[in-house]
Parts: C-alpha cells; structure tokens; sequence
C-alpha cells in the first residue's frame, strides 16, 4: 500500500485515489458542497487556500493545500524506481 504525502503530515492512499483536480470550475465547487453536506469532505488544508481536490472510489472528496501537479509527481515518484 503506497501512501501519498497530501501536505502538513496528511498522508492519502494511492489505491484509493479515482481523480485529482483543480478546485477552480464551478462543478468541482458544487461537487464540494454537496460533498459537506453529506458529510463525505475532508478538509486537509489548515486553513490555507485549496489547490486541489482529490476524488476517492469510496465518494469521499479530499480537499488539498498541494498543486494537483505536486500530487501527481508524488503519486509517480515510486512507479519510476
């Protein structure tokens, strides 16, 4: 089980991961609220501004402080090895 660094000590799972988007667009903004409604969000940011937002197979969605690009090349670095 590969466990990808999220930012502040919050550590994901890398099997568990469907999708990692931008917040930017206005879906991924709704997506978000009905995701806080349901109880299903996990704010992972401290407060600070969100980067990203990553979708797991069990419709929990993941709120980030780290680039979705930064997600991705830490997702990568072992596949490369």
């Amino acid at each position: 089980m590969k466990l990808i660094n999220i930012g502040f000590g919050n550590v994901v799972s890398a099997g568990r991961l469907v999708a990692v988007v931008s917040p930017d667009s206005a879906p991924i903004k709704r997506i978000i609220q009905d995701a806080k409604q349901k109880g299903n969000l996990v704010d992972a940011t401290y407060g600070r501004r969100c980067k990203a937002v990553l979708f797991t197979d069990s419709d929990h969605i993941i709120l980030s402080a780290i680039s979705p690009e930064t997600i991705a090349n830490r997702t990568n670095e072992g596949d490369e090895k």
